[in-house]
């Protein structure tokens, strides 16, 4: 397998990256200060990708995160992820996770309890911070118990993730369950 590519782009939240592979994207770098951290931070995460002009494909993905992150419902489900070295109960919790449409949030505990893994909170709340590909996978939308923030790994941590939920319509203050 060769070596996977990434580009970086702006956002109406910040620069932000993503890699690919032949088989779809393989992470995203949320939003970070400037063009130079992005890319840092993405390939301190992927030392062997190489920066390069992205495939169609993977541009229509940057333009939909674009679109998601300027104010616009704009739905991110059709986009391949790669998930090789994924684990299986990430994988599935990822998986869920893509059908909370913007403007929605869960709880943590209403994911794991979905999922059939009741008391799995704390395990759903760690593979959310070990999304790779966050916005596309919106762990933005799983919010702690009784609407609270929970954590958030990007860069300005929660004020990220509510500025995130304000963008999609959803109301950081307390879960919209779908």
């Amino acid at each position: 397998m060769t070596a996977p590519g990434y580009a970086v782009f702006g956002t109406a939240i910040g620069d932000c990256g993503i890699a690919w592979s032949e088989r779809g994207v393989v992470a995203v770098q949320l939003p970070e200060g400037s063009e130079e951290e992005a890319r840092a931070r993405l390939t301190a995460r992927l030392p062997e990708a190489t920066e390069s002009p992205p495939p169609e494909v993977i541009q229509k993905a940057i333009d939909d995160i674009v679109s998601l992150m300027g104010g616009k419902r704009t739905d991110l489900t059709g986009i391949a992820l790669d998930y090789g070295g994924v684990p299986e109960f990430q994988h599935r919790v990822y998986e869920f996770i893509r059908t909370i449409p913007a403007g929605k949030t869960l709880t943590y505990g209403d994911v794991a309890n979905i999922l059939g893994v009741p008391g799995g909170a704390q395990a759903v709340g760690q593979a959310m911070g070990r999304n790779p590909f966050p916005i596309i996978v919106p762990c933005h939308r799983v919010l702690a118990a009784g609407g609270k923030d929970g954590g958030f790994s990007a860069r300005g941590g929660v004020a990220t993730k509510r500025r995130m939920l304000v963008i999609e319509g959803a109301l950081a203050d307390e879960p919209t369950l779908f």
